[in-house]
């Protein structure tokens, strides 16, 4: 498992992974983005900075970076990064697939991304992946999986991910909607010749998104790698947009909103990797203030009053504008 090189880690950090769906392409759906990025969002703009966030993050402990065909050019960003550093051998690279990127480059396209988990989708993408990512890639996931997804029923698409996890590829599923609780529960039945597919899975969970936490206790337990994505709620747990109570236990804490909304999930036993989505370097030094939050039962019985219902949750994201 490559997840085992964070094991042995010694930074506080590395624990809190970096993903690129912010700054891999110019649109995306995260509250502040327009004062994140300014108006300069060429593919070179985003190229320079997605490197020094990776420079940044890589320099203050971080190990593990999750890019996605769907996120634009964030493999390109990430595999030209590692092709200029030759001498970091000690992170961990995760993709996914599943989602096929449409908006040419643009935040006002119709459609941003077309979702599709047959087997013909997954060859191309694993080749696209190939070409860019080598054998620097160390984990493959499905791109949100849902309960209704072939990609839980598929017995072709299973022997393709088996003899990728065969050739040394770590094989996952990421999830979304309000079922996720479900579709980790089927996922994590799924088998081939008797073994399990999945050993990795990326769920949302945050302050106000807390339905999966069970069966992702039941993933970890079961032996998978739990990722945490989307700890943020997509900029809502940050400042300005931050709910009072947060903004209450941050003033009491010194550190900032984003920081105790991500130390809340670091808490999680099951929490094994919690990915920052930092689109600046300030940001991104603000996040990793997570991993020295202390939070009193007090505190945390506070923060668990911000839970949302789940289908609530999912509208309002749905509802989040492409900026």
């Amino acid at each position: 498992m490559p997840f085992a090189r964070l094991a042995t880690a010694t930074t506080p950090t590395c624990h809190i992974g970096l993903g690129l769906a912010a700054v891999g392409r110019p649109g995306y759906i995260n509250l502040g983005r327009d004062e994140d990025l300014g108006e300069n969002r060429t593919v070179e703009a985003l190229r320079t900075r997605t490197h020094d966030l990776l420079d940044a993050a890589y320099a203050q402990g971080v190990r593990y970076f999750d890019a996605a065909r769907s996120y634009g050019r964030s493999e390109e960003f990430l595999a030209d990064w590692l092709s200029t550093r030759g001498d970091i051998d000690d992170v961990v690279i995760g993709s996914k697939w599943g989602y096929t990127y449409t908006a040419d480059w643009t935040t006002d396209a119709e459609q941003h991304e077309v979702k599709d988990h047959s087997v013909q989708t997954y060859d191309r993408q694993r080749a696209e992946t190939a070409e860019l990512l080598g054998d620097r890639l160390d984990l493959y996931q499905i791109h949100s999986v849902t309960p209704d997804s072939p990609a839980l029923t598929d017995k072709e698409l299973h022997a393709r991910l088996a003899e990728a996890a065969a050739g040394g590829v770590t094989i996952g599923f990421s999830t979304s909607g309000p079922a996720q609780a479900d579709a980790i529960r089927a996922a994590l039945a799924v088998t081939v010749d008797g073994e399990p597919l999945f050993r990795t899975v990326q769920s949302t969970y945050n302050a106000l998104e807390t339905s999966a936490a069970p069966a992702l206790a039941e993933a970890h337990d079961a032996g998978l790698t739990v990722i945490v994505k989307e700890g943020m709620a997509n900029g809502r747990l940050a400042e300005p947009y931050a709910p009072q109570p947060l903004k209450a236990v941050a003033a009491e804490t010194d550190l900032g909103c984003d920081a105790v909304a991500l130390a809340l999930v670091l808490r999680r036993p099951w929490a094994g990797v919690v990915l920052s989505g930092a689109a600046t370097a300030t940001q991104l030094a603000s996040n990793l203030h997570a991993a020295v939050v202390d939070l009193d039962d007090d505190q945390v019985a506070r923060l668990a009053a911000l839970a949302e219902e789940p289908q609530a949750y999912w509208a309002r994201r749905a509802a989040l504008p492409w900026h």
